[in-house]
């Protein structure tokens, strides 16, 4: 089994775009089932206050000091590779967040066998439905479509629980020189910084997966249901 260990933030645009580039890379490589993804915390912006649930836009030209006519440049950008990769970003509705919380629950989720499941809520959450990442009923909400127990959630939304294994993370992700976000690093030997094109995704994927001795699995072709007979009937 090939690792594969992923830095992001839930409000890095580029961390969603970069996520679905090595799935698909993962797909088209025919390794689906013979690598381990494990998401990591990272802040960007870790000063972000709590209660900041203010449009990106407003925090991003008064942060940076660009215009709005910059910021939305940036956007429409950043919106147009998204779309490539099958998502749909509205940065008009898009709130700030300081995502603290959200790496804790996360790492709860991870504890309960749902971490792959709630970093793509989370995710979608913050870019495609654009909800506030610092409110609680929405983290709750997350974590009860993920199948986790609302109590336990809010036990460790009211509390610091997992909150060392998320400086753990960010801690590790400086020893090793990560810089930006996301950061992929594939057996610890391999690193891609960046939501880079998912060619580069699937020759290091390749390259790591030749080195290990793993062999790619079946890919079907055609129409999976066309002339099919199973289950003790056949589809006419």
């Amino acid at each position: 089994m090939m690792r594969i260990e992923v830095w992001s933030d839930y409000v890095c645009p580029f961390c969603y775009i970069g996520k679905r580039e090595l799935e698909q890379a993962i797909r088209e490589t025919g390794l689906a089932g013979k690598v381990s993804v494990e998401f990591k915390a990272y802040e960007l912006d870790p000063t972000t206050s709590i209660e900041d649930d203010s449009p990106v836009k407003e925090s991003l030209m008064k942060k940076k000091g660009m215009s709005e006519s910059q910021v939305e440049g940036m956007f429409e950008s950043v919106a147009d590779r998204a779309k490539s990769v099958g998502l749909n970003y509205d940065f008009s509705k898009m709130k700030n967040a300081n995502t603290k919380k959200a790496h804790r629950l996360a790492k709860f989720a991870e504890s309960q066998g749902k971490g792959s499941d709630i970093d793509e809520a989370l995710l979608s959450a913050h870019f495609t439905d654009n909800l506030a990442l610092n409110d609680d009923e929405v983290l709750l909400s997350i974590a009860e479509s993920v199948g986790l127990s609302q109590e336990e959630a809010q036990a460790v939304l009211s509390s610091d629980q997992y909150a060392d294994e998320v400086a753990q993370d960010i801690e590790e992700a400086r020893a090793i020189g990560v810089q930006g976000v996301p950061f992929f690093v594939l057996e610890r030997k391999y690193a891609i910084s960046g939501a880079q094109p998912q060619a580069l995704f699937q020759e290091t994927l390749q390259k790591v997966a030749d080195e290990m001795g793993i062999k790619p699995g079946l890919q079907l072709v055609g129409d999976s249901n066309e002339g099919l007979c199973e289950d003790g009937s056949c589809a006419f």
